[in-house]
């Protein structure tokens, strides 16, 4: 699947890799696309009053309020999924999930594929309000800013949102929701994940004693905001360490290009100790390593927590990885959203990582208490 130019390239953090048919996963999306939501009706939930022959309040019958939340557990949730990309192996566990739990709760939910273009987006968000047929959306933007106003208008219009996976919103360092009257937000924070990165960085380097420790640094599209954050948060937190950035490449998110561009930078710098990047980036880049005869002299720091990931840590050939969930993502999303649809539930900013072991740091020690929810 061809990139969008760099005017675009706002982008969420998962490119498509698996496009080969041999890596391609499951077709569970392309089922989930073919679930028809048009057509069904949105039922009000009817609510019954009783008052005494004094016209004074009496107490609620016996069983009444069970029959109350049994009404609102009935209440049809019709769900618009609007996805970055389905053909993708971050975001398959994400919609394979989300697919489970509105299956299990009676939910129906249509898929919209975008597949990386922001303005496709964009023009399926608007006709999933105007169409009238979904009173629930679950948002996972490829530009952070660029649907924010069409949200506000689908809330407006009494349509529940969740955002799920990118900050919808200027500011890339909260998982706070940034628009009014958005029912949850399910997402990481690039600023979190750029500050652990630094501070596994320094720790690995500390652990071979390298000072100078001179580091590739793979960025995965440099020109998005999202990698923007999460280096700015790395360089604040390697400041003042034997850490130093000796050259730099950039992955798509892809294992690929990640070799390709960790190859040119242990050509510019033989002497590098160590690369950092997201795990598909690090998955080439050890190909690269390994090609090289460095297997073991340059260290490994990726994130993603991925198969490929989990793997590598307790092999020894990485040294970290810092967590992401994106099974969970899909879980809690669709799950927040059902509650808004159905109870008028705001749940505000939920974090998938949370309860990981470690603060959700993946190492050769915990390893075993992490359980992969992507391949990589």
């Amino acid at each position: 699947m061809p990139f969008l130019p760099a005017s675009l390239r706002d982008l969420s953090h998962r490119l498509p890799r698996h496009r080969l048919p041999r890596h391609r996963l499951p077709r569970h999306c392309a089922v989930v696309a073919g679930i028809a939501a048009a057509g069904l009706a949105l039922a009000a939930c009817s609510s019954s009053s009783s008052s005494s022959a004094s016209g004074s309040s009496a107490p609620p019958a016996a069983g009444s309020t069970a029959a109350s939340a049994s009404a609102s557990s009935n209440k049809p949730a019709n769900i618009a999924y609007l996805s970055f990309a389905v053909e993708n192996s971050y975001d398959a566990p994400m919609l394979a999930a989300a697919q489970t739990v509105a299956s299990d709760q009676g939910a129906t939910l249509k898929v919209f594929d975008a597949q990386n273009n922001p303005q496709t987006q964009y023009s399926q968000l608007q006709d999933v309000i105007n169409s009238g047929q979904y009173n629930g959306i679950i948002v996972q933007p490829i530009f952070g800013t660029g649907l924010t106003q069409l949200v506000a208008q689908a809330i407006t219009k009494g349509i529940k949102v969740v955002n799920m996976d990118q900050i919808l919103g200027p500011n890339l360092g909260t998982d706070q929701p940034q628009v009014t009257g958005l029912s949850a937000n399910v997402a990481f924070v690039p600023t979190d994940i750029g500050t652990k990165l630094g501070q596994q960085v320094v720790a690995a380097c500390a652990s071979k004693s390298l000072n100078p420790c001179k580091v590739g640094y793979l960025w995965d599209i440099k020109a998005s905001a999202l990698d923007v954050a999460i280096n700015g948060a790395f360089k604040k937190a390697i400041a003042g360490s034997p850490v130093q950035i000796a050259t730099e490449g950039q992955s798509f998110f892809t294992p690929t290009t990640g070799q390709q561009a960790v190859q040119t930078m242990l050509q510019a710098q033989p002497g590098l100790n160590l690369i950092v990047g997201s795990d598909q980036g690090i998955e080439g880049g050890a190909i690269a390593i390994a090609t090289a005869k460095k297997t073991g002299k340059v260290i490994l720091v990726g994130y993603g927590a991925s198969a490929a990931a989990l793997a590598g840590i307790a092999s020894g050939a990485w040294y970290s990885d810092v967590a992401q969930a994106p099974a969970s993502e899909g879980r809690l999303a669709v799950q927040a959203l059902i509650k808004a649809v159905r109870a008028g539930t705001n749940s505000g900013a939920i974090d998938p990582v949370a309860g990981l072991p470690n603060d959700g740091i993946v190492t050769k020690a915990n390893v075993s208490q992490f359980t992969a929810e992507w391949p990589g």
